[in-house]
């Protein structure tokens, strides 16, 4: 507590110097200081931002700590990438941190992820289950504060942990306040209140400044979770006597009778007063009062002179890398049968399965009875069972930041959003904590999840069934995007995707499912054998102009992906050996060798798409064609994508009005032959 509360000093006494923003403990220290003496180390952690003295509990030193706070090179959980008290660890002596973002309440999902992965493994009896010298099984401790309860994901994440009793503790550091707004103007309840409504939650009040009760408290919870395999709240009221963050400061929203009123509460002097009734002496607690202000001034002067990031670290830990980098196994086997698509990536999940037993398959619909709404599921659950293929709730949200979690732990999940109009609930977790994770923890936490997305219109699916998200997920850094048209692809991508060791949302159009619509049979191919895999960021050229028209300067590339490759090769029936198409297979990364060595062959190209094409990843591509093949280039760079409305018309005829199809294709390509 003496460490905590000289460090919070001295920040606040070198604010120049301490210039990044930074919260800390103070106020909170018994609480968070009884948590981390109890976690062990095959237990793991997701603190918050305000916990630094349960850091120092863990076994972190103050230095180390330090070094996050000053954005120092050799930082040990960010390598100056990230905010202060924002850990991240695979030290083998302390429970296992994954990457800790500063959005409140988001860090529950993939906490009670952690604990479904940790489920998992125990009824799998797998090895990849960390256990205590005696077998103790690991416990999740996600540490939170009040005012990020009212997050709906918190929700999400409790319903989850009752229903799979999961072994997580959900520790609520109360102090009243949400920067500046009081928890009266905020809230009807507090945490302990809230969490009543949820049947099967146990949870306990504990006053969160008294050390004694706070340990007691903290061990019954632990022993309960650790036995007992089902989730807790601990719900501690605690006084905040720092402020905010280091640029949110108290004096700026909060009265002097508050502060008042919470320094009467402040645990320091509370437990110093208990140290000596016990029967401690005075001169031993003025020592370490004297000699931990000389070790943390000495520590913080360490930590000052420590070597900052260079410069040319800035774009390391991105992504992991990737474990399929070149095409492998027979993509054409001489007696293989022709399958749809839809039954390739079924077929493709399926012999995952079979190889990984780490691997799980997860969302809405996909269990037992139905096997999904397009019956890329089917006969899976029957096959490995309700406790690898199994429903979730409508919950987008955790279906998406669980897999932080589950990936943390050693499980390879493949999850999957019934639709992509639906993929938006988990963009808060895709972004937040999936897309960063390899990053912000520095390259120790790349999230390895396939996430399955079925896309695009067609037949009426009306405005909520048939929208394209490709260019919103491309803004997206440290995720990976993937989009087959074919069975082949499809099967050879999944493979790869599921062991990439990086986030990939795999975009599968269900028009393409079952090549229901007209022209799209090419989508059918002979199915690869099972060790079958393609490299995500390689293009594929599908039809190549003559070479004779080539010569003649009077050919068109198209560049495109899913459906438009169907449109493209139909319009290029119109314009024998004029036409070149490549299709892209992986949006992001992307195989611009291969665009920008096909558009100088060419010197005309269309990109086309099924989205709607303003500001669109179409156009952003187009531009990029244009500056890297400028002089190569006869004519514009021309794109054509969906009308550009707020969403796809269900009545068939707005509908085809809408989208891209061969006549357009081929009164564009007319317009660039022209030039």
């Amino acid at each position: 507590m003496q460490q905590a509360g000289h460090m919070a000093a001295t920040y606040e006494a070198n604010r120049s110097i301490c210039k990044y923003v930074h919260s800390t403990s103070r106020g909170h220290e018994a609480i968070q200081i009884a948590t981390g003496m109890q976690l062990q180390s095959w237990d793991y952690a997701c603190p918050y931002y305000r916990d630094d003295s349960m850091l120092l509990a863990m076994g972190f030193t103050p230095y180390e700590l330090m070094l996050q706070l000053l954005a120092k090179r050799d930082d040990p959980a960010s390598g100056g990438r990230s905010y202060y008290s924002h850990p991240s660890s695979l030290d083998p002596e302390k429970p296992i941190i994954p990457h800790q973002s500063s959005a409140t309440g988001m860090q529950v999902v993939p906490a009670t992820g952690m604990a479904q992965g940790i489920r998992y493994l125990e009824k799998a009896g797998s090895p990849l289950l960390k256990t205590g010298p005696k077998g103790e099984l690991p416990v999740v401790l996600c540490s939170l504060g009040d005012g990020s309860v009212t997050e709906g994901e918190v929700s999400e994440a409790w319903q989850s942990a009752i229903l799979w009793e999961l072994p997580v503790i959900y520790l609520v550091q109360d102090n009243e306040w949400g920067i500046s707004a009081s928890s009266e103007e905020t809230r009807v309840m507090d945490a302990y209140e809230y969490a009543a409504g949820f049947k099967g939650l146990e949870r306990m009040r504990v006053d969160g400044s008294n050390f004694e009760e706070c340990f007691h408290a903290m061990g019954a919870a632990i022993s309960y979770v650790r036995q007992e395999r089902k989730p807790m709240l601990v719900h501690a009221c605690v006084p905040l006597l720092g402020h905010h963050t280091s640029g949110v400061r108290k004096e700026w929203y909060r009265t002097e009778q508050d502060l008042a009123l919470h320094g009467e509460k402040d645990p320091l002097p509370r437990l110093r007063q208990r140290l000596l009734e016990i029967g401690v002496e005075e001169k031993d607690l003025l020592a370490i009062e004297s000699d931990t202000s000389k070790y943390i001034n000495l520590e913080f002067d360490r930590a000052k002179e420590a070597f900052e990031p260079t410069a040319d670290t800035v774009a390391d830990h991105i992504f992991a890398p990737a474990a399929v980098t070149v095409e492998k196994g027979n993509r054409m086997p001489a007696n293989g049968n022709k399958v749809m698509m839809v039954d390739a990536a079924l077929h493709a999940v399926e012999e995952i399965l079979h190889e990984f037993p780490e691997a799980i398959f997860f969302g809405q619909d996909v269990g037992r009875r139905l096997g999904g709404v397009f019956r890329e599921a089917a006969t899976l659950a029957e096959k490995f069972g309700d406790n690898r293929v199994y429903n979730t709730a409508i919950q987008e949200a955790y279906i998406v930041g669980s897999t932080a979690g589950l990936s943390a732990v050693g499980v390879k999940p493949i999850v999957e959003i019934q639709f992509a109009d639906y993929l938006y609930p988990g963009f808060n977790q895709l972004v937040t904590e999936i897309s960063k994770s390899c990053y912000l923890s520095n390259g120790k936490f790349p999230i390895q999840t396939l996430i399955r997305v079925p896309i695009g219109a067609y037949g009426g699916g009306g405005p909520y069934h048939s929208g394209s998200v490709e260019s919103t997920l491309l803004t997206i850094k440290g995720i990976k995007v993937v989009y087959p048209s074919n069975a082949a692809d499809m099967k050879g991508l999944m493979k790869a995707a599921f062991l990439d060791p990086n986030p990939v949302v795999m975009l599968e159009h269900k028009g393409l499912y079952w090549s229901k619509v007209p022209g799209t049979q090419g989508a059918i191919t002979v199915e690869p054998d099972a060790d079958y895999v393609l490299p995500l960021g390689k293009g594929r050229v599908v039809q190549q102009a003559h070479p004779r028209d080539v010569k003649k300067g009077d050919t068109v590339c198209i560049i495109t992906y899913g459906m438009g490759v169907y449109w493209a090769q139909a319009a290029a029936a119109q314009f024998p050996g004029q036409i070149e198409i490549i299709d892209l297979r992986t949006l992001f990364p992307l195989d611009e060798e291969l665009i920008y060595a096909t558009v100088k062959k060419h010197g005309k190209c269309l990109v086309l798409t099924e989205e709607q094409l303003n500001n669109s990843f179409t156009q952003a591509l187009a531009g990029r064609i244009q500056r890297a093949c400028f002089k190569s280039l006869d004519a514009p760079v021309f794109t054509l994508g969906a009308l550009d409305l707020p969403a796809v018309p269900i009545n068939l005829i707005l509908e085809n009005a809408m989208l891209p199809n061969p006549a357009k294709v081929a009164a564009a390509i007319e317009e660039l032959l022209s030039y």
